[in-house]
């Protein structure tokens, strides 16, 4: 990679993170191509908001790679009430001029809108009992976050950090056009962007950001080859959930996934500076991965699987009596499969440097998010602490170095509801 392409990741990186339109000006006049345009033919678009996959790239071993800029509005609807016809309208019309302005892809913009239990409180009729989407709670015994209840939450991703912004920019009534198109609606019109919150991901950008942040030594050892601060790949295909696995497949809301989103703090100076490469390999994956040298470099060798096996989880306890630890990936594990060997949980985590700390934005789509709580509880390893050198927080995955500031839970509902629906499943214009 070249000096040049480094400096101008690194400003497309922070342009996303100041956002506004002094930003966005800045990234068009350094845009090489115009962004694609996107389709007046909503049919042509997925049923489901979440189906992100079929138009994001791969990498050489069929992992889904992530958008490289990524901006979550977290919004408020005006007023206390139950939202009118003219309310959906304009929500609907402000999403539209997205699909008409922007390519469904990583080269133009994904995105999707999810509303909250809070948001759902407003009408007199539940939500249906079988619907799982309760409010946000703390998942363990050592952290006391904040709860996101706003009432939806507005995810943008895309390679262009140009697209975002502009996208953003107009959601916001700050244009006229998105990328030539007329915007027919601002979603300000109905709701207030209570907070913003920003992060990137893939090759070389936590390593460029690293020397500025709270929670990364100043020694700078975060790899240049690392799409994450902890210096390893994530997401391997085959340890991910299937978008048609996380999908509601029935009632009012067929077609729709809940969203569970943890914003996450991370202090990495023990991290770098107390455990050796072997070290956060056991820590990260699991003792087998570094007693039999399974990782190398940031973990491309391991192509489209984590390498946890059903032997790695089984023998979790022999492993932290002999090793003095477990990893992360081992214990969760324990938590992420159903009966069949089916992946619950659909992760498209994020780093992010907003307040100028490394931290990490966690997204996970499932069916219901009892799913999440349940393969967070395994990974918080409570179980294992009876064995001596195993601790809550000490050689105990990298519990040690993560520290959960914010949780929120959200229903993603299908495209034909996505402008304020009703908890019958219902969005009358």
């Amino acid at each position: 990679m070249f000096e040049g392409d480094a400096s101008r990741r690194a400003f497309l990186k922070a342009a996303v993170a100041v956002g506004g339109a002094t930003a966005l000006s800045a990234c068009v006049s350094r845009a090489d191509e115009p962004i694609p345009s996107g389709t007046d033919d909503p049919s042509s678009l997925p049923r489901r908001q979440h189906a992100w996959n079929d138009s994001l790239p791969r990498d050489d071993s069929g992992n889904v790679v992530l958008p490289r800029h990524q901006v979550l509005l977290y919004l408020s609807l005006d007023g206390d009430g139950v939202p009118d016809g003219d309310d959906r309208q304009t929500v609907e019309d402000a999403l539209t001029t997205l699909d008409r302005a922007y390519e469904r892809s990583n080269r133009g913009l994904v995105y999707s809108i999810a509303y909250s239990p809070r948001y759902f409180s407003r009408y007199d009729d539940p939500l249906p009992e079988t619907l799982d989407l309760p409010e946000p709670r703390a998942l363990s015994s050592f952290e006391d976050p904040e709860f996101d209840r706003q009432d939806a939450l507005l995810h943008l991703a895309s390679d262009r950090a140009d697209a975002v912004l502009a996208a953003e920019e107009a959601l916001r009534g700050e244009t006229d056009t998105l990328n030539t198109v007329d915007v027919a609606a601002p979603l300000t019109d109905v709701f207030t962007v209570a907070d913003r919150r920003t992060g990137f991901v893939g090759a070389g950008m936590p390593a460029e950001r690293q020397g500025e942040l709270k929670g990364i030594p100043e020694s700078g050892p975060v790899p240049e080859e690392s799409p994450l601060f902890m210096g390893f790949k994530a997401g391997f295909a085959k340890n991910q959930a299937s978008e048609d696995y996380v999908t509601i497949d029935e009632g009012p809301f067929a077609g729709a996934t809940t969203k569970h989103v943890a914003n996450i703090r991370q202090r990495l100076d023990d991290w770098y500076g107390e455990q050796d490469f072997e070290e956060r390999v056991m820590e990260l994956f699991s003792p087998v991965h570094a007693a039999d040298g399974l990782v190398e470099g940031v973990g491309d060798n391991l192509g489209d699987d984590s390498g946890i096996t059903p032997e790695i989880v089984d023998r979790i306890r022999d492993h932290a009596e002999t090793f003095g630890r477990v990893g992360h990936a081992q214990k969760a594990a324990r938590g992420n499969r159903d009966a069949d060997g089916n992946v619950r949980l659909l992760r498209r985590h994020f780093e992010s440097t907003d307040d100028g700390e490394a931290s990490l934005h966690f997204p996970s789509l499932q069916r219901r998010i009892t799913d999440f709580e349940e393969v967070r509880e395994a990974m918080n390893g409570s179980d294992l602490t009876d064995i001596p050198t195993i601790r809550q927080r000490v050689n105990n995955g990298i519990l040690e170095y993560i520290f959960v500031r914010r949780r929120g839970n959200f229903l993603v509902p299908p495209r034909s509801l996505r402008a304020l629906p009703s908890p019958t499943g219902e969005a009358p214009r």
